[in-house]
């Protein structure tokens, strides 16, 4: 691989820039803005100060939504889903599993689940 080729990797790494834009674009498609690239500015003007601790950082689902997406996991309304559904949940959900500290027996609560989404 070229040297201007691993920088450029070790660039998009360092600073997670596909997991910034697949977020981006998650939220262009789950909000459907009629000006696209002002509601753009906005989020990243809300990462902005969520860095900052000047606000909250924009999420993909509120609360309801992340609660029915773990019911649907929880077909069996056992309180928990495996390390596996909470993984492809992330997944699906375009967030990143690289760091996830989840034992494979490990059972996710709601409110765990809630925290990792």
């Amino acid at each position: 691989m070229a040297l201007g080729e691993e920088q450029s990797r070790e660039y998009l790494r360092r600073h997670r820039l596909p997991e910034l834009l697949q977020h981006l674009g998650a939220l262009l498609l789950f909000h459907r803005p009629e000006r696209p690239r002002e509601f753009l500015i906005q989020v990243l003007e809300r990462v902005k100060a969520g860095r900052r601790a000047e606000g909250e950082y924009p999420e993909l689902m509120d609360e309801a939504n992340v609660e029915a997406m773990f019911s649907l996991l929880d077909v069996l309304d056992q309180g928990h889903i495996t390390a596996v559904q909470y993984s492809e949940a992330l997944k699906t959900l375009g967030l990143s599993v690289k760091d996830l500290e989840v034992r494979d027996d490990e059972n996710i609560t709601l409110d765990a689940f809630k925290e990792g989404v």
